[in-house]
């Protein structure tokens, strides 16, 4: 067998195996025979402990194979074809779902706008809901916001609020896109204090796509309905879909297995520590400029083609994201102080030399 390589995937955080939480819960969910299509005590426990988590015992939830269908199904579960989605330019249901929430919805439109940093403003989220209101146009139905974002930011408590008051007022339901929901709950927690719950339905969010795949599990999103009346009839447009799991304990259970001590939100915690500290000596050490300070797993950094190319000639994998020069390096929950080692060490050899300030990488425990 060939050896693989493990140099090294700062390309997504999805490139990572499953976390041993995880694939302990899978292990022991493997044991004999259970009911299918969610009857099975592992799905009722990992409900329970989602409702728990969220402080809200009447919330519906569902488990699917992948964020795509997370967020176009829920998404199509609160409009009509005639309706619009609002949502910012580089959200993950415009660039990166090839069309799927239109799919899903029979032709509801995707409506942008910009923002700093990954960020939708009150302003401009108004400017959208009153560009027109006449039959011609099609009418704004949800408001999307992706959190964290997809420049690495998360938004603040305040700022969530301030969005969804706008739409509340005009009659927008509110979506959460929460493909990296455990980094931006680590990231709040650390400077708000705040808890999943209050920056998701206390603060205006009627659905939650609530993400495992990219923290740690394998296939695995939960879409968390924190209105029940939102998710009339949602278990149909999963099976019609094909994403009524038939084994649905395999999804379930690792949920239990990450909520059960708290893992979902270490790993979210750990990732953002690395992506921290890698984001920081890349501007102290090498004078390297950040698109955006780090707040979660992210780093988005200028580099030069050809320094870009050379790195990846030495085996180092990473999206160029923004413009000519923007790159994006994302950690994961297994990211290792060995790993931001030897990526420094690279990128010291390729860079044109120019006067540095040695900086000794600190020691980040893993968790």
């Amino acid at each position: 067998m060939t050896e693989l390589s493990h140099q090294h995937h700062f390309s997504s955080d999805n490139t990572t195996g499953i976390c041993p939480e995880a694939w302990a819960a899978l292990s022991e969910a493997n044991q004999g025979r259970l009911p299918s299509y969610g009857s099975d005590d592992w799905t009722r426990q990992a409900c329970d402990m989602i409702r728990e988590l969220f402080e809200k015992p009447d919330a519906e939830i569902f488990f699917v194979f992948n964020g795509t269908a997370a967020n176009s199904l829920s998404l199509a579960s609160l409009c009509q074809s005639y309706h619009s989605v609002i949502c910012h330019d580089y959200a993950h249901v415009e660039t990166d779902e090839c069309g799927a929430p239109e799919f899903f919805s029979n032709g509801t439109k995707i409506l942008t706008s910009k923002g700093e940093s990954g960020k939708l403003t009150p302003s401009g989220v108004l400017e959208l809901i009153k560009k027109r209101s006449d039959i011609h146009y099609p009418k704004p139905r949800v408001l999307s916001l992706t959190q964290s974002t997809e420049w690495g930011t998360a938004y603040s408590t305040v700022e969530i609020k301030a969005l969804t008051e706008v739409a509340k007022a005009h009659e927008l339901a509110v979506h959460m896109d929460g493909a990296r929901f455990a980094n931006a709950a680590a990231a709040l927690k650390e400077r708000e204090g705040a808890s999943p719950a209050d920056f998701t339905w206390r603060a205006g969010v009627d659905v939650l796509c609530f993400g495992g795949t990219k923290n740690g599990m394998n296939t695995s999103e939960a879409v968390v309905f924190f209105d029940p009346a939102m998710a009339r009839e949602f278990e149909y447009r999963c099976k019609q879909a094909g994403q009524l799991a038939s084994k649905m304990r395999f999804l379930s259970s690792q949920w239990v297995g990450v909520l059960k001590d708290g893992a979902w939100l270490r790993h979210g915690e750990h990732a953002n520590a690395m992506a921290r500290q890698l984001g920081q000596t890349l501007r102290d050490r090498f004078g390297l400029e950040l698109a955006a300070e780090p707040e979660v797993n992210a780093v988005f950094v200028h580099l030069e083609p050809e320094i870009s190319a050379a790195m990846h000639q030495r085996g180092w994998h990473f999206y160029n994201f923004i413009g000519a020069t923007g790159n994006r390096l994302m950690c994961s929950w297994d990211t290792q102080q060995e790993d931001l080692d030897r990526f420094i060490v690279d990128l010291g050899e390729v860079l044109p030399p120019v006067s540095y300030t040695h900086l000794t990488l600190p020691t980040i425990c893993s968790v």
